[in-house]
């Protein structure tokens, strides 16, 4: 295979094509766990019933699937918010599949009967159980208890015509025999899917393939129509790169949470996950509303967003660095969109509706300089470009828009006064550091 063969671009070679990354068998699928796994942080805010119908409508845009509308059996509120999003979904015949969660108990099943009778609309049930050793131990039971609450609650949830999903907590630290006893009962009584959950962030991406690789060998031999889920957390920082693993694997629907917001180091979060899924060709989805998806998770959840976040923090793509800002400044001045977004860039910026911003700081050059006086319509004066460049030098953080405009002020008052401008003159505006 030629070296052409490998590139994205004949001026990128592409190292990521060299292994290939297989096409899911499955149209892979997205869950958004958001308004249920998203909210079990203890740290963030529970938005109000309007601020999570205005998220189905963002999450709709984006191409999303599913959607956990929350966990019905925790009380009264839960579940008429569950009943309010599965209504609109209904109502507005979005293409998004209603979702809510349940233990393996009639008394949590049971409102999410209701909530979908009264939205009028199935509501996917995602029933969990958890089945690990140590989750056994903890909690004083044994297979055969699970396979009861297995087979009665799934067998209660279909009789009462709601889809099931079949969730096995901590999944990724369970046995084979006892993973292959609880599923074979959960999908002999009716579930359409099954759910493999990282729920404590234990799984490296070679457990997952292995794992996942598993259990798709053994739902086909059961039933091959039955969909597999991945579900994963952030503990080991490895949700990602485990997502994309479980879809290499055989999983054709997985689950992630705008900001990576849940439990105590969060799920994979949604952004990453559906800019990647794009980038491998997996997904073709439009994200350029993206970015105001995380700010109203980010406001009304009272989530943080790192200045240094990938993709939608402050800095995912802005630059004060002269050597970078020169390869950006020239690619545009070649008039090449795609050059310019992606010559220092590993994620066209277009692609989630942002673009580029050049500033000017300590680590800044001429060409920092002469975008920002061009990209403001101020003459790219010489004596502007060194002044203000010198005056960054002397700085300990970037320069404002606020502050290179009072420099360029001062500056022409001096020119047209017919004096120089002094270093001292720009000291006023910006006072030199002081180490």
């Amino acid at each position: 295979m030629s070296d052409r063969a490998y590139q994205t671009h004949q001026l990128i070679y592409d190292w990521n094509l060299l292994e290939e990354h297989p096409q899911p068998a499955r149209r892979l699928q997205v869950t958004d766990e958001t308004l249920r796994d998203g909210l079990q942080s203890p740290s963030v805010y529970h938005p109000d019933i309007t601020d999570k119908v205005y998220l189905l409508y963002l999450m709709k845009d984006l191409g999303i699937d599913a959607v956990d509308l929350g966990l019905p059996g925790a009380g009264e509120r839960f579940k008429y918010h569950v009943t309010v999003l599965a209504r609109e979904i209904a109502n507005q015949r979005m293409p998004l599949t209603p979702q809510a969660a349940a233990r393996s108990l009639l008394a949590d099943i049971q409102p999410i009967v209701e909530a979908s009778q009264e939205a009028g609309i199935a509501i996917e049930t995602a029933i969990f159980l958890g089945t690990s050793p140590i989750r056994q131990y903890a909690e004083g039971w044994d297979v055969n208890f699970l396979l009861k609450q297995t087979e009665e609650s799934v067998t209660f949830a279909i009789r009462n015509n709601l889809p099931v999903m079949f969730v096995t907590e901590d999944t990724t630290r369970a046995d084979p025999e006892t993973l292959r006893q609880v599923y074979t009962a959960a999908i002999r009584a009716g579930a359409q899917r099954i759910c493999l959950a990282d729920t404590v962030g234990h799984a490296t991406p070679q457990g997952v393939r292995a794992l996942v690789t598993h259990m798709r060998a053994l739902v086909d031999e059961i039933d091959p129509a039955v969909g597999i889920d991945w579900h994963g957390h952030r503990d080991r920082g490895l949700d990602i790169a485990n997502t994309l693993v479980a879809v290499e694997a055989g999983a054709d629907r997985v689950h992630a949470c705008g900001l990576g917001i849940g439990e105590r180091s969060g799920n994979t979060p949604m952004e990453l996950l559906l800019v990647n899924l794009n980038l491998l060709g997996w997904g073709d989805r439009d994200l350029t509303r993206l970015p105001e998806y995380c700010e109203v998770i980010r406001e009304k959840c009272h989530a943080v967003i790192p200045f240094n976040y990938p993709v939608v923090g402050a800095d995912a793509f802005r630059t004060a660095t002269g050597v970078h800002a020169a390869a950006i400044v020239k690619a545009m001045d070649k008039q090449d969109n795609w050059l310019s977004s992606c010559v220092y860039c590993g994620v066209p910026a277009s692609m989630v509706g942002r673009s580029h911003s050049i500033e000017i700081g300590p680590m800044s050059g001429e060409h920092n300089v002469r975008y920002w006086l061009r990209k403001h319509k101020i003459e790219e004066h010489p004596m502007f470009i060194e002044k203000i460049l010198d005056a960054a030098k002397r700085a300990s953080q970037l320069l404002t828009e606020a502050d290179v405009l009072r420099m360029v002020k001062v500056m022409t008052a001096r020119l047209e006064a017919g004096r120089e401008v002094e270093a001292s003159d720009l000291d006023e505006v910006i006072p030199a550091r002081k180490d």
